[in-house]
């Protein structure tokens, strides 16, 4: 059986350090849900959880990922506007910058220019680098052709636009318990979810595919994720929106995808074809955490 070999371990540079004081706004909003003690949790408050995390995440997965990073498939400027708003209200930065560092990671996966990789440590992949200030900033060259669009600049320049309009809009609904537990517990929650892909879907899971990354398939991690757990199918081949290559692997984002394809929203929808998913296999081999 193919051995992986084992990653060495990478040492992060001194710019590559987390601003501590500017992270603390992001640290205690992870304590907010606690006060649900003293609001209460309503069924609308539960209603607005399961619609802001599930409906955020398909916008993170097919927009900012699928979509921005990758164009695997084609929409029009309207619909292109609305994915990433809807994008954006995941308080995960702005458009633009979500993509371009996605394209940077995909270019220098697991190498020392990798912006996320584990190999410099678990916990600097999940979520570390976000909070580096060496990551405020992107390089506009490699996100010039969604650049060009003025209304996406705009909303990237001022990414507290969508996710306040949202927290304002569940507390509107669901009051003090629709505010906490409908925008921010789902926000954290989703926070989380989405960096498991950076994270633990490069450290455990299967290899399907021979690829110069870390990169693994974890069932998971796709259901928690709409389906980019399918990691490593992803790096083998990043053109295709489904990322669940085969029937048995659910992809709800690609799901999705499909039936907007279905009317007209979503156009040329990329799939990978049979000679890119039978080559390259080195069998689906379970890997320990390195």
């Amino acid at each position: 059986m193919h051995k992986y070999p084992k990653p060495t371990h990478l040492v992060r540079t001194p710019d590559e350090r987390v601003n501590w004081p500017q992270s603390i706004p992001f640290l205690l909003l992870h304590f907010l849900p606690i006060t649900l003690i003293f609001t209460g949790i309503s069924t609308t408050a539960v209603v607005l959880f399961l619609v802001t995390y599930f409906g955020r995440m398909f916008f993170v997965t097919a927009g900012y990922h699928r979509y921005f990073s990758h164009k695997s498939y084609k929409l029009a400027r309207v619909p292109q506007f609305i994915m990433a708003f809807g994008a954006e209200t995941s308080a995960q930065k702005g458009v633009l910058w979500w993509a371009a560092h996605h394209r940077n990671h995909h270019q220098f996966s697991d190498t020392e220019r990798d912006v996320h990789s584990p190999r410099k440590g678990f916990w600097w992949s999940h979520v570390g680098w976000i909070l580096a200030d060496k990551f405020k900033a992107y390089d506009a060259d490699r996100i010039r052709d969604f650049g060009k669009y003025p209304e996406l600049v705009f909303i990237d320049k001022r990414d507290w636009i969508a996710p306040w309009t949202l927290g304002i809009t569940c507390y509107l609904i669901g009051g003090w318990s629709g505010l906490v537990l409908g925008f921010f517990a789902s926000t954290v929650l989703l926070w989380h979810t989405t960096f498991l892909v950076n994270s633990l879907a490069h450290v455990y899971g299967r290899r399907r595919y021979e690829t110069d990354d870390t990169s693994r398939n974890s069932l998971l991690v796709a259901l928690l994720t709409g389906g980019e757990g399918w990691h490593n199918n992803h790096h083998h081949y990043q053109a295709s929106a489904r990322q669940g290559f085969f029937w048995w692997e659910i992809d709800t984002t690609y799901y999705i995808l499909k039936l907007l394809s279905l009317v007209g929203i979503v156009k040329d929808l990329r799939q990978p074809p049979d000679r890119v998913k039978y080559s390259g296999r080195i069998g689906d081999e379970v890997l320990e955490s390195h």
